[in-house]
């Protein structure tokens, strides 16, 4: 019994520091700092860029087939959050995603990828846009690492049901958090 749960122990701490080293960065965004104006929502009474930040990972768990990123506001008046960007179907080999990547038109993502709908009603990155006068919000920027090659979905498919595959198909994950209000 004691050699069972050794190995077991063994490899949920191997599992765990596998997963702890997963990490996603960027040069635009500081952990918990305010976003500068250039990824802000442009619409909706917000004035920005709405440039999508350069994302870089490291470090994802062994067996990864491909990535998918999400950026979320938990703190949107909706009672659900919103969904800012939803990007799916990255391959196993890239590393990141460069600036203005979320632009559709830019023709920046690797080959295969899908940005999936927003709740800005369309695809690509939507920046951050608060409402005025309430708190700074958190904008939650993720990578996942995938156990599947490719979700079953296309471009059409709202971000929750995106979030659904997420959670199923993944190994793990790397968050960095940014915070902007007005």
């Amino acid at each position: 019994m004691f050699k069972i749960y050794c190995i077991g122990l063994f490899a949920l701490l191997t599992a765990a520091a596998q997963a702890g080293g997963f990490s996603l960065s960027s040069p635009e965004i500081k952990a918990h700092a305010r976003l500068a104006h250039e990824q802000v929502f442009k619409g909706f009474g917000c004035e920005g860029g709405n440039l999508s930040p350069e994302l870089a990972w490291a470090g994802a768990p062994k067996g990864t087939r491909s990535y998918a990123v999400t950026a979320y506001d938990p703190d949107a008046p909706t009672g659900s959050g919103w969904w800012h960007w939803v990007v799916f179907n990255l391959p196993a080999d890239a590393a990141g995603l460069k600036k203005g990547a979320g632009d559709p038109k830019a023709g920046l993502m690797p080959a295969g990828a899908v940005q999936g709908r927003t709740d800005f009603g369309q695809t690509g990155y939507g920046g951050p846009c608060p409402p005025v006068g309430d708190k700074p919000h958190r904008y939650i920027f993720t990578v996942y690492a995938l156990k599947i090659d490719k979700l079953p979905l296309d471009e059409t498919s709202p971000a929750a049901m995106v979030g659904y595959f997420l959670n199923q198909n993944m190994l793990g994950k790397a968050v960095l958090q940014g915070r902007y209000g007005r």
